[in-house]
């Protein structure tokens, strides 16, 4: 795999394109949001391409994005069950790399194993397309708003 600020720029085009992943954000959030007992507010499309934006605005985070996101779209393994651990470990990796740093980089981790379960590529997909989904759901799930606890500050905020 080479990657290049060329291969980095077509990654941000591709997945600015992926309007499946708002839906897949959405449905993710509507499982979530009765298990903690909220209400999760949706996405749209064009919330997800301006955080997608966002997101490859930081050149050192775009390059790790495009490389994930280029290894699971690739990732295949007879059986899948021989390349299962990469293509989870690969996809927690971008669902928190996308999230950014701690603590929303820990929750996309956590989310990316709850989406996958609900995601599923189809039968000549690559082992890790449905991964490389679930993480995109995870993470850009995890980065936009519509948490209420995410919306104000912490009630451990020493300044409070």
């Amino acid at each position: 795999m080479k990657i290049t600020p060329a291969t980095v720029a077509e990654e941000h085009e591709r997945l600015s394109a992926r309007d499946s992943i708002p839906e897949l954000v959405n449905e993710t959030r509507d499982r979530l949001g009765p298990l903690f007992g909220v209400e999760v507010a949706h996405v749209t499309v064009e919330q997800y391409r301006a955080e997608v934006d966002s997101v490859f605005a930081d050149g050192d985070r775009a390059v790790n994005v495009a490389a994930l996101c280029g290894l699971l779209r690739d990732l295949d393994c007879p059986g899948d069950y021989p390349g299962f651990v990469v293509d989870e470990f690969l996809g927690r990796k971008l669902a928190a790399t996308i999230a950014g740093g701690e603590p929303f980089a820990l929750l996309a981790e956590a989310t990316f194993h709850f989406a996958d379960v609900h995601t599923h590529g189809g039968p000549d997909d690559p082992a890790g397309a449905d991964d490389l989904d679930a993480a995109l759901a995870a993470g850009f799930q995890t980065r936009l708003p519509g948490w209420e606890w995410t919306e104000g500050a912490s009630p451990f905020d020493p300044e409070q």
